[in-house]
């Protein structure tokens, strides 16, 4: 069993990054890292090339070169078992939060709706709140973690984390 985060410390580096977000539909964090072989035939193949080489040489999302579409070609040519059985929408791929930054453009009143005119779900409006410029809301039941928001973003103020699944026992 491979500890990243124990690795990462004997490194020294920082211990408190933000969990990777690992290939949709993965059955959780721990299965991934176990079962995972680090061919890099997800990476290959890939058509969004969004699929990068993450700590310990384990495949990651990284949002900040384009979106997911939800092809699940990284999925096919895997020839483990990482993944769950049901992948009929693209709602249940991942489980992320969702976190506009202090430098938004619209939060810093500017006019910017990049990231609305890029989320296809429209999970992403803006609305004259107490400023002038409209602020950008987030309706999470809308967000499907395609990341479409990420790349286009002129500030890289979006941030898409894994939510933090704590398991009862």
């Amino acid at each position: 069993m491979v500890d990243l985060a124990r690795r990462n410390f004997f490194r020294g580096k920082k211990i408190s990054t933000p969990p990777a977000i690992r290939l949709p539909w993965v059955i959780n964090e721990q299965h991934f890292i176990d079962g995972c072989t680090q061919c890099a035939d997800c990476i290959t193949s890939c058509e969004e090339n969004i699929i990068v080489k993450g700590d310990g040489g384990f495949p990651k999302i990284d949002f900040s070169k384009g979106e997911c579409t939800f092809c699940q070609k990284c999925i096919e040519v895997c020839n483990q078992p990482l993944f769950v059985d049901e992948r009929e929408d693209s709602q249940t791929a991942w489980q992320l939060d969702i976190k506009i930054k202090n430098n938004c453009l619209a939060m810093n009143q500017v006019v910017c709706q990049s990231c609305q005119d890029s989320c296809e779900p429209e999970a992403i409006s803006f609305k004259y709140l107490t400023s002038k410029t409209p602020q950008p809301q987030i309706e999470l039941d809308k967000c499907n973690g395609c990341g479409a928001c990420v790349s286009i973003c002129p500030q890289t103020a979006i941030e898409l984390t894994p939510k933090l699944v704590t398991e009862l026992t």
